[in-house]
């Protein structure tokens, strides 16, 4: 198997690397998080062994990145955090297992082979598009008619669940739910202020609105 390796621990990264390769499988290995979000995103990889506590980019926003950008490649957290919330939300960032440190080689090894044997999962576009707009979810751009778009992150994220739900309605509660993490209906105008800003942004500049109003149900990006 390919296998990406992203450790800041110089010896704990060489001991698994080399470990790995002793088994036959074709290892790199990186020591930060952003190369390791590149390193990820451009290669072929079977497996990522992601430690958590990284510089530059900590594990769990690297794995939550990739999930988000359609890369699906299983990854296995490799970490000192081995508290039973630490584990949840290492799997509910989008990690496949969950390796707690210290830890035996032999254990690693099984559960990357494991890994390895899943049935490849198809790969998401990593840019959404509808008209002449288009959002590169890797570089975090948005374009429209060629002109870039500067969006603040709560803008990118509502913009993103219009783009990836094109041609269906997204209610008010399915909005907060998706973009603020709400699961009730609070009394708040948090959604139409976003939309608002983001149509200023994204269609008040250009000939065509793209964003939606569904009068009684919500707001859509046609299709």
């Amino acid at each position: 198997m390919r296998i990406l390796v992203i450790e800041d621990d110089a010896t704990t990264g060489s001991y698994v690397a080399e470990g790995l390769r002793e088994e036959g499988h074709v290892v790199d290995l990186v020591e930060n998080g952003r190369d390791g979000l590149i390193q990820a995103t451009a290669g072929d990889y079977d497996v990522l062994v992601v430690d958590r506590m990284l510089p530059g980019l900590d594990g769990l926003a690297l794995i939550k990145t990739l999930r988000g950008a359609g890369v699906m490649t299983p990854a296995l957290f490799l970490t000192s955090l081995g508290g039973v919330d630490d584990r949840i939300e290492g799997l509910n960032a989008g990690g496949d297992d969950y390796l707690v440190k210290p830890f035996a080689f032999g254990e690693l090894s099984a559960r990357v082979a494991a890994l390895g044997r899943r049935p490849q999962t198809t790969r998401e576009e990593t840019v959404l598009r509808a008209g002449d707009l288009e959002m590169d979810l890797i570089r975090r751009r948005v374009t429209r008619a060629g002109q870039e778009i500067d969006l603040l992150p709560r803008e990118f994220a509502l913009l993103e669940h219009l783009l990836r739900h094109k041609g269906r309605v997204q209610t008010r509660t399915m909005l907060l739910e998706a973009v603020w993490d709400i699961s009730f209906d609070p009394q708040t105008n948090v959604v139409e202020t976003h939309v608002s800003r983001l149509r200023a942004k994204v269609d008040k500049p250009f000939d065509r609105d793209l964003i939606k109003t569904v009068r009684g149900a919500g707001y859509m990006i046609e299709a």
